[in-house]
């Protein structure tokens, strides 16, 4: 019996308030908590019609069946669901059929630090404390974050294929993630018969980045752009729109790396609030039709609700996204592309929610443009995300009522990676064997406020 959660107590897919650190979590609501329980009770009900032990049953594909399905009786008539048979539950092909099918998975934002990086010398000793993952029984507790945990996450203990590694706002001297720490675990990937992309992190208001990105480039061979708007010196954002992310824009394409990822929404409380909002990008889209623009969450905000798109409304959230991309004309499949990184985290609990926000963004952003993402290692190993999304659907009443897609087989292959490959100018390569997965279904990151105040007060 594995000594990891022997006696079965963690659910494989989920649902709680973990947050990556970037906004304060949000309490559970009464059918999240009734899920849950739902959950813990076909657990119970259904390993031992296996036979099984709580902890065999919750790590086979039956357990991730079991899960959903007590999710969607949670949130019976949402407007979204898991689109799962009943059957799953007990059989074990029907499940596997249904939750371990294998697409080609392409995520496009993953994250770690560096332990033993110069950042630490300048970093408090409580640095990154608030996560459980730092309780994991390393010393120092930094290698809870790091390295080889990212590869036994996202690599080893989920159905990832491909991923890009990203980095954090951070000044040069600061770095979590340096980007030789990152080259050296790209280096470890490939050997493991999968890829790992990496980012360029430029701040281009601050000084020194945008002249950077020539080493980014022919040194470590970059495969796009990181910037977060709404940080700089002194806690001021810019927009792509302005003349500091004009120069940025204008240096990529001169390198001829012409993919720039943003982050959008998910604000760092007020500071910069603006620029954390999307009413740039449908701008600098017609004025660069030869970038690539990857909006990183897609302008999700937490604390907005998401709902259809009206354009009288002028709602926060991703229809800042949606609203630019309208105004400024900028159509569907062409360079503005989605990343569902924390969003989807976020949204399988509110399933009507996430129905909304993916109909919204595959139907303004096109069939070709959205990109699967999961901000993982920060909530641990992404498996959960994959599997929930392996079988959601959004509901025919909400398809026909907004135009927005059924979730085909062949979409959900597009989004999971085809997409993303497209972006990258990658094949998609088939999924090598792996070590046997242990799962500890676990979730990092601060799933309280107090617990997201320090992570504001330490500065990571």
């Amino acid at each position: 019996m594995s000594a990891i959660d022997s006696e079965g107590t963690r659910l494989p897919i989920k649902i709680d308030t973990t947050s990556n650190g970037e906004f304060a979590p949000v309490p559970l609501s009464k059918r999240n908590l009734l899920g849950n329980r739902l959950a813990h009770e076909f657990a119970s009900a259904n390993s031992k019609r296996l036979g099984l032990s709580r902890r065999s049953f919750l790590v086979s594909a039956c357990g991730a069946a079991s899960t959903l399905l007590a999710f969607n009786k949670a949130n019976a008539a949402s407007g979204g669901y898991f689109d799962i048979p009943r059957e799953a539950a007990l059989d074990p092909q029907l499940a596997q059929a249904t939750v371990g099918k294998r697409e080609f998975i392409f995520d496009v934002q993953g994250h770690f630090v560096d332990p033993s990086g110069a950042w630490v010398k300048k970093a408090s000793p409580d640095a990154f404390k608030w996560s459980p993952k730092a309780s994991c029984g390393k010393t120092p507790h930094l290698d809870c974050l790091g390295p080889e945990e990212f590869v036994k996450d996202v690599f080893r203990d989920s159905d990832t294929d491909m991923m890009v590694l990203s980095f954090v706002p951070s000044a040069p001297d600061s770095e979590p993630l340096t980007i030789q720490a990152a080259d050296a675990v790209r280096q470890i990937v490939d050997k493991m018969g999968k890829r790992l992309l990496v980012h360029g992190r430029v701040n281009p208001n601050q000084a020194g980045d945008v002249e950077r990105m020539d080493e980014l480039k022919e040194r470590w061979k970059v495969s796009a752009w990181k910037t977060y708007t709404q940080f700089g010196p002194g806690g001021k954002g810019f927009f792509l729109s302005d003349d500091v992310g004009t120069r940025f824009i204008e240096k990529a394409r001169a390198l001829g790396v012409k993919i720039v990822c943003v982050h959008k929404g998910l604000p760092f409380g007020p500071r910069s609030y603006e620029h954390s909002q999307c009413s740039d990008i449908g701008v600098v889209a017609q004025r660069f039709p030869d970038v690539k623009f990857l909006i990183y969450h897609s302008g999700f905000v937490t604390d907005v609700k998401e709902q259809p798109y009206d354009a009288t409304a002028k709602r926060d959230g991703i229809d800042t996204l949606i609203r630019s991309l309208t105004e400024n004309r900028v159509a569907p499949n062409s360079n503005v592309y989605a990343e569902l990184g924390s969003t989807w985290r976020f949204l399988m609990r509110e399933p009507e929610q996430a129905a909304h926000a993916l109909g919204k963004l595959i139907k303004t952003c096109g069939e070709d443009n959205v990109l699967w993402g999961t901000d993982s290692i920060w909530y641990g190993s992404p498996q959960d995300q994959i599997q929930a999304f392996r079988t959601f659907q959004i509901g025919r009443e909400l398809r026909e009522k907004h135009g927005y897609a059924e979730i085909t087989p062949a979409l959900r292959a597009k989004i999971f990676g085809l997409n993303a490959a497209k972006v990258y100018g990658v094949t998609p390569n088939g999924r090598t064997a792996s070590d046997e997965r242990d799962p500890h279904f676990l979730t990092y990151g601060p799933k309280t406020r107090r617990e997201f105040l320090q992570v504001r007060k330490l500065g990571v």
